[in-house]
């Protein structure tokens, strides 16, 4: 009896997890129809609620945005608007952060988030799970005199919370995993870990290139042997 309630449990328990995670943001999606005219809602033009068509309306709107502003006029509109908050204290600081943090975790190119590592903290001999989010450049770089990395560690169960902690790059191991194994990893407490080992085609390439090696002494550095004539 025991075995086959927890067989059901493993079919069902996902299942709702994943049915009321989905009713959750599309109830909050459908938020943004609040922003229609009453007139135009699906509720007044059809007479009952559709759920889901405010998520349909946001993918349109922003999908619309994406090809008005890749032209020229687009780019000179939305130069015009920056110019505009860029006028506005308070506004001026939180958009130029926003679109940083977006232009940086949007790239393609970008190496944030797309690396699971392993740190040593919050003290030595105990490790948590990390994901790179930058290779620290500037004034910490400078002040540290080494290679730092900026690390994101999330808390658990909900990582969307967590430190930021900046580690010198030799002090960090490179993880297997996935991102997305790690944040699984993550919201379910350490119950749920990827396999290992790993088939050599299922591990993803690394993104952090390998510390310098350093140069041997002047002592043990010989000069090639000129080739006998």
């Amino acid at each position: 009896m025991r075995r086959y309630l927890i067989a059901g449990l493993l079919v069902w328990v996902p299942l709702g997890v994943t049915l009321l995670v989905i009713k959750l943001v599309v109830g909050l999606v459908d938020q943004t129809l609040l922003l229609v005219p009453p007139a135009l809602r699906p509720d007044a033009l059809f007479g009952f609620n559709i759920p889901g068509f405010g998520l349909l309306l946001s993918v349109v709107v922003v999908l619309a945005t994406g090809v008005a502003v890749a032209n020229f006029m687009g780019k000179r509109m939305v130069a015009m608007w920056e110019s505009v908050l860029d006028r506005i204290p308070l506004v001026r600081s939180i958009y130029k952060a926003a679109k940083q943090v977006a232009e940086t975790m949007l790239s393609d190119t970008g190496k944030s988030f797309r690396k699971v590592l392993l740190v040593e903290y919050p003290r030595k001999g105990v490790y948590s799970i990390g994901f790179l989010t930058s290779e620290t450049e500037g004034e910490v770089q400078e002040r540290t005199g080494e290679e730092v990395v900026t690390v994101f560690v999330p808390t658990t169960p909900n990582p969307t919370s967590g430190f930021i902690i900046m580690v010198p790059r030799r002090d960090v191991t490179e993880l297997e995993m996935t991102v997305d194994e790690g944040f699984r990893m993550i919201v379910s407490l350490g119950v749920v870990s990827p396999p290992w080992p790993r088939r050599p085609e299922d591990a993803p390439a690394p993104t952090l290139p390998p510390p310098a090696r350093p140069m041997p002494p002047a002592a043990e550095r010989r000069e090639p042997a000129e080739p006998s004539s």
